[in-house]
């Protein structure tokens, strides 16, 4: 796997990072702090059965990833759960990862690919263009990582481009504008990629064109003004969280999540094997620096929302049949010698279902284009865990615990498409809430029915509504104009998306082989 491959080269575990004991408890998961005297240690927590938590930490004050924006170094007796505590690591203005240490990787110029005998060569290649950016030196070295985006440029962003000019074409074009938001641009180079396509290949829809990123990183937004908005006035730059945006957006538009959602912050939690109840993860930090982790009954409220939409949509979660069957055989497992009192850890995405509501509320007629790894290796132990890993000394080095020192470590997870397809798809199903449904009225355009309400009339024809389209949304007419619904989104594999949309040839090798195709066999689109 090229996507990230070099993050994933080793499997030893860095001086930099926290580790963890793995014992269990109904409410604590213990930790023991290192045998140092130096406060600024990089701490090492060995594996005992005598810990005990530090007793303060029922006293530390309880913070969100927002409330630590405004902190220069990272926080210590103080608690917080396990999402603020990945979304402060990753996104903390002044020492998040994001912030400080990640380096997108860019080509400087395209690869020819028709220049290339094999994929050895292709690899011999990029194995030259990463060299270009030096050596380490002491400590934590450059986090650099690449996309297919820059991989593959333009050819991967042209594809990205056909996918969803197509769709506007057929449906919208030229009575609505094409309206693109896209989350998480980088340095800029899928947009320019897409932009220069429409361009040169289709001027009218270029000049219906609206593209606008929302980016949390004020660095690279400020990238992105400068690559962009010279070469293409249509761009506008929007520099803050998708989770703080409250513009609604009444048009049609088309949504981008590019390699996004992999770094969104997930909760962890534990079922009692004795009760089936689950317990939220939360971390703890004392006056040294070291880390706990302690579990409490779930009282927040996304992840109970988040728990209570898996157990409708079916989605069962990561206990063995028989500890869910039988509360007998549950009880004579928990009371085995050495036998835990807690299920795996899990980890859950709440922050993708929080983005998912944000979608149905200010973007309700968009089209979601979301792409991202739907596997990986190397990750820590636990259910749908994370891969926690740094560069140093000229290596990318996993390690085996979530508890690292904040800003130095990328956390990126995998994700579930078919789960994330039926939460998506429930989630946008769900009326809006009288108050905001109010503010809200259905915006016609020339292409709309105004006559009746759509959704009244979408049985005229048939009573038949076929399960692979939405219900009909007024003011949202399918291109024949009947009320049958908009189509509900489909997984698909790398493979299967590029052979629908990119121009295959351009990425071809001498050899025959196709990188493009190749490459990111763990990866999948939601569209």
């Amino acid at each position: 796997m090229l996507a990230r491959a070099a993050r994933l080269a080793a499997r030893r575990c860095s001086p930099l990072a926290r580790t963890t004991s793995s014992s269990f408890s109904t409410t604590v998961h213990r930790s023991k702090k290192a045998d140092t005297k130096s406060d600024d240690r990089i701490n090492y927590n060995d594996l005992s059965f005598s810990d005990v938590p530090d007793a303060e930490h029922v006293n530390y004050k309880r913070v969100t990833a927002n409330d630590l924006e405004r902190e220069h170094e990272p926080p210590r007796r103080v608690k917080m759960l396990v999402r603020d505590f990945i979304e402060d690591s990753l996104y903390n203005p002044h020492y998040g990862y994001f912030s400080k240490q990640a380096t997108i990787f860019t080509a400087l110029e395209p690869i020819d690919f028709s220049s290339i005998r094999n994929s050895t060569q292709f690899d011999a290649e990029m194995s030259k263009r990463y060299a270009s950016y030096g050596e380490d030196g002491e400590g934590p070295g450059k986090q650099l990582w690449h996309t297919p985006t820059e991989l593959f440029k333009p050819w991967y962003g042209r594809a990205i481009a056909q996918s969803l000019v197509s769709e506007y074409l057929l449906k919208y074009f030229p009575y609505e504008d094409f309206v693109i938001y896209e989350i998480g641009a980088g340095n800029g180079t899928l947009a320019l990629d897409i932009l220069d396509y429409l361009r040169e290949d289709y001027p009218d829809v270029y000049e219906r064109t609206r593209y606008n990123i929302i980016e949390i990183s004020a660095n690279l937004a400020n990238l992105q003004r400068e690559k962009l908005t010279a070469a293409h006035p249509c761009v506008t730059v929007h520099n803050r969280s998708i989770f703080r945006w409250d513009t609604r957006e009444p048009a049609p538009c088309y949504f981008l999540a590019m390699e996004v959602i992999d770094n969104f912050a997930h909760d962890l939690i534990r079922y009692d094997l004795r009760t089936l109840e689950p317990y939220q993860g939360i971390v703890t930090v004392d006056k040294t620096g070291d880390f706990s982790t302690i579990y409490t009954k779930v009282t927040d409220p996304l992840i109970s929302d988040f728990l209570a939409l898996r157990r409708y949509l079916n989605h069962p979660p990561p206990l063995s049949r028989i500890l869910k069957a039988s509360k007998t055989f549950r009880t004579f497992y928990t009371n085995l010698p050495f036998a835990p009192n807690l299920s795996a850890p899990e980890y859950i995405p709440t922050r993708l279902l929080t983005l998912l509501r944000t979608l149905r509320r200010n973007f309700p007629r968009h089209r979601l284009l979301l792409s991202d790894f739907s596997s990986l290796p190397d990750t820590i132990p636990g259910v749908n865990a994370p891969v926690v890993q740094t560069r140093f000394q000229n290596a990318m080095v996993p390690c085996e615990t979530l508890l690292v020192r904040q800003g130095y470590f990328d956390i990126f997870f995998p994700t579930n498409f078919e789960n994330l397809r039926d939460m998506y798809e429930h989630v946008l199903a769900q009326p809006l809430p009288l108050d905001e449904a109010e503010q809200q009225p259905p915006r016609f355009t020339p292409i709309s029915m105004t006559a009746s309400p759509l959704a009244k009339g979408n049985t005229f024809f048939s009573s038949y509504h076929p399960k692979t389209r939405r219900s009909p949304v007024d003011g949202v007419p399918s291109s024949s104009g009947l009320p049958v619904g908009e189509r509900k989104s489909q997984v698909y594999t790398h493979a299967e998306f590029v052979e629908t949309y990119a121009d295959l040839k351009r990425t071809r090798l001498r050899s025959g082989e196709n990188p493009l195709l190749d490459t990111y066999k763990n990866v999948k689109f939601l569209f």
